[in-house]
């Protein structure tokens, strides 16, 4: 599916970093039953050596699930081994039942990532850290050896609160808003995260605007799972929908979650790139 995707002219390919999914919260499904994804760092590296031009990140890390500074050491070294090819997709977490499953404190979520920023960030840029929160501590540590990258790969944060917001703006390169079938609801949440920056004194401009959308692809097949949310029509009013995230809301990146999300799903999707390159071209 990677190398397909590759193919077809996709820029990027996330992988979600969840341990299991049970009925909870947003997450519907029958009452008992379990799912889960593989784990994440395992698959993108596998990605990594499979693939030669697309770059891949998780989408998001959760921060609870590993050490800050294990994590930052994880993502210089698959930054490393897969070419400078890394977007690292941090988030604070949010479904409870994988960490009771799992065995990782649910409290403070955005208290635990405001502290794990402050020793990711750094030690990605290539500084020495010593921290000591009422979370996390490290004791001058640093990332040896370091990744090809002077200043670490880019940071993607998603959030819309309030104080997460202004984390965005002290510490992300891009932010990111989901998932939308038209670009008001990103319009209004790049309009927090601009009020953000200039409570903390930052340029907006200097943060890259991304976003995501869930797609019924043309001629694919059945897609069960699809929900009402999902862009749907013709390759060219889903490339059109898609290229209106750019030209009103300023969104140099979109993610998309395809339905069906098979090979020959990403296949047929590759009609649609072909018709949003074409639009970049004129």
């Amino acid at each position: 599916m990677s190398v397909m995707a590759e193919a077809v002219g996709f820029d990027t390919i996330w992988m979600a970093d969840h341990l299991i999914m049970r009925n909870a919260g947003s997450v519907v499904m029958p009452p008992g039953e379990s799912r889960g994804p593989l784990e994440a760092w395992t698959v993108l590296s596998a990605i990594a050596a499979v693939t030669n031009r697309i770059t891949l990140g998780p989408f998001v890390a959760c921060n609870s699930f590993r050490e800050p500074a294990l994590l930052a050491k994880m993502a210089d070294t698959l930054d490393d081994v897969s070419g400078g090819r890394l977007l690292l997709g941090l988030g604070a977490g949010w479904h409870e039942p994988e960490y009771t499953a799992f065995g990782f404190p649910f409290d403070h979520l955005a208290g635990r990532f405001d502290e794990a920023l402050q020793i990711i960030v750094p030690l990605l840029k290539g500084e020495k850290v010593t921290f000591h929160g009422t979370y996390y501590h490290v004791t001058d540590s640093e990332l040896r050896p370091r990744g090809p990258r002077p200043g670490g790969p880019p940071i993607w944060i998603g959030a819309k609160g309030p104080r997460m917001m202004r984390l965005i703006a002290r510490y992300a390169d891009a932010y990111n808003s989901v998932w939308h079938r038209d670009p008001t609801p990103a319009i209004e949440r790049f309009a927090n995260l601009d009020a953000a920056c200039r409570e903390v004194g930052r340029d907006p401009a200097s943060i890259q605007r991304t976003a995501g959308t869930t797609v019924l692809v043309p001629d694919a097949g059945d897609a069960p799972d699809v929900g009402p949310n999902a862009l749907r029509g013709s390759v060219q009013e889903i490339a059109e929908k898609i290229w209106a995230f750019h030209t009103q809301a300023g969104v140099t990146h979109m993610t998309v979650i395809l339905d069906p999300w098979t090979t020959h799903g990403i296949e047929k999707f590759g009609r649609v790139l072909e018709t949003i390159r074409s639009f970049e071209q004129t």
